[in-house]
């Protein structure tokens, strides 16, 4: 197996942090599409999204496919480069162990930012969640228009920062506290902004769309060679024991 120069650490390292998501999700017009309708992911274009990150320098293998409704822990330095990520139509998204953060860097909303740039058309959204030695959060909606949120901190805790306008973000789609009680998701936003399910929030952005959990969806999991911020990024979270 090809060996990532970046790393300091060996590929059987244990992790001592845990990340359970880490996703970016891009979906072009038309918006009210369905998981289940999206036709199969396209490998070649999935490598090409892949690539186009500023976390990865380029893709090193091709492990085949994976369904979206698999789930993957990170147990090891060498599954750390190991990423999920599919193009079906209209629809990108990718799970890269890259994306999460401590609140210093915030390399989901910089990924965002690029491909705000791109795809100027799409409606952008990311969820990012990880445990080294407390939870952390990273979730970002971004519309068309402009109109978007980007929530960032420790949930239960301090400091959570809130950017952006989630009233104008949800007004535009539609979603009202009504609809997220009927998803069981708590959410208010005159709480403290670290009382409320930001991920949730973001995940009803993407509403039927979301292709992660899909049972009807498959993704390309890829070996990658990380950029060298990416890599030391994530040894400095993942490997917190030193």
């Amino acid at each position: 197996m090809p060996d990532n120069t970046f790393w300091t650490v060996p590929a059987d390292r244990p992790t001592t942090g845990s990340g359970p998501r880490y996703e970016l999700t891009v979906l072009l017009p038309p918006f009210d599409v369905g998981a289940a309708d999206l036709p199969p992911n396209d490998a070649a274009k999935a490598a090409e999204f892949a690539r186009s990150l500023d976390t990865v320098d380029d893709v090193i293998e091709d492990l085949g496919p994976r369904k979206q409704c698999d789930t993957f822990t990170v147990s090891t330095r060498a599954e750390l480069d190991v990423v999920q990520v599919g193009v079906w139509g209209n629809l990108m998204s990718i799970s890269d162990p890259a994306f999460v953060d401590d609140g210093n860097n915030m390399p989901l909303l910089a990924e965002a930012n690029r491909l705000r740039e791109r795809f100027p058309d799409a409606r952008i959204v990311g969820r990012v969640e990880v445990h080294c030695g407390a939870e952390h959060t990273e979730d970002l909606v971004w519309l068309p228009d402009g109109t978007m949120f980007h929530a960032c901190g420790w949930p239960g805790d301090e400091p959570f920062v809130v950017g952006g306008n989630p009233q104008a973000v949800m007004d535009a789609l539609g979603i009202t506290t009504e609809t997220l009680e009927d998803l069981d998701v708590f959410f208010d936003l005159d709480d403290e902004p670290n009382q409320n399910d930001w991920g949730a929030l973001a995940t009803a952005c993407l509403g039927e769309a979301d292709p992660w959990g899909s049972s009807v969806l498959e993704a390309s999991a890829l070996r990658v060679r990380h950029s060298e911020d990416a890599t030391s990024h994530m040894e400095s979270l993942y490997f917190i024991s030193g």
